[in-house]
């Protein structure tokens, strides 16, 4: 199978895990990059962040228009990543490519076993009325930013069950501001990653974030249709799926 096909196999599913969840695209951009189109693990993460950032926007303004970014939450929790995410972005090139894999599994798995835990129902039930203790966004924005820069993923996978659980923030409203902190960390990262941006295989990727973008508008109906505590554990289990075999794979 041709390297084109697989790219917009594997953009359509990114498309619609970022449209409809929030996040999952980068978990599952890197290693599809690496396992499907053969990319390295520091080109894969370079190249899941220009298509995560670009289907990130495509799908925020999706979820904008019917009300579901929290743009204050969103920019407080991101801006205090941007840091972070630009030196974790200048550190990533100097780990090892199984170090960089192993920390990617084991940062998936612990999130999708924390929103497997968690109780969803409740949680979607939430009508944001907690109070943003801007103490608590930011040093949840920097832990987000820091793993953003160094994995090289736009970290939805994370911001999503923070804001969900940490900030008390109903799903479908932490689906949305999620995008919103996604694109700004992702933006952050590819700016100290300049370098390797170029070096880009661009005929995969420009078809690669062509289908994700137009699967992100598809994801975004899907979320309309389903439950937000089936969102949820769709996500977690995708995720701790990935994060299982990756970690194999770099212990192997």
């Amino acid at each position: 199978m041709s390297a084109v096909i697989l790219a917009l196999a594997a953009g359509a599913v990114i498309g619609l895990a970022l449209g409809a969840l929030g996040g999952g695209g980068s978990v599952l951009a890197v290693p599809a990059l690496i396992y499907l189109l053969g990319f390295g693990p520091v080109g894969a993460t370079t190249a899941s962040l220009v298509i995560v950032t670009l289907t990130s926007v495509t799908a925020m303004i999706a979820h904008a228009r019917d009300g579901h970014v929290r743009w204050r939450t969103g920019l407080l929790f991101a801006g205090a990543g941007i840091g972070p995410a630009m030196l974790g972005g200048a550190l990533a090139a100097r780990i090892p490519a199984a170090v960089l894999t192993a920390a990617f599994a084991v940062v998936a798995g612990a999130a999708a076993v924390r929103m497997l835990r968690s109780r969803p129902a409740a949680q979607d039930t939430l009508q944001d009325t907690m109070t943003v203790r801007p103490g608590r966004a930011a040093a949840a924005g920097v832990g987000l930013g820091a793993v953003t820069g160094v994995l090289g993923v736009g970290g939805g996978f994370l911001a999503v069950p923070a804001l969900v659980g940490v900030l008390g923030m109903r799903m479908r409203n932490a689906v949305g501001t999620s995008l919103l902190v996604i694109t700004v960390n992702s933006l952050a990262a590819l700016s100290m990653r300049a370098g390797t941006v170029e070096g880009l295989d661009w005929a995969v990727v420009g078809p690669f974030v062509g289908a994700a973008i137009l699967g992100a508008w598809d994801g975004k109906r899907l979320s309309v249709k389903v439950s937000g505590p089936a969102l949820q554990r769709i996500f977690a289990l995708v995720l701790l799926a990935v994060a299982v075999f990756m970690l194999i794979d770099a212990l192997l």
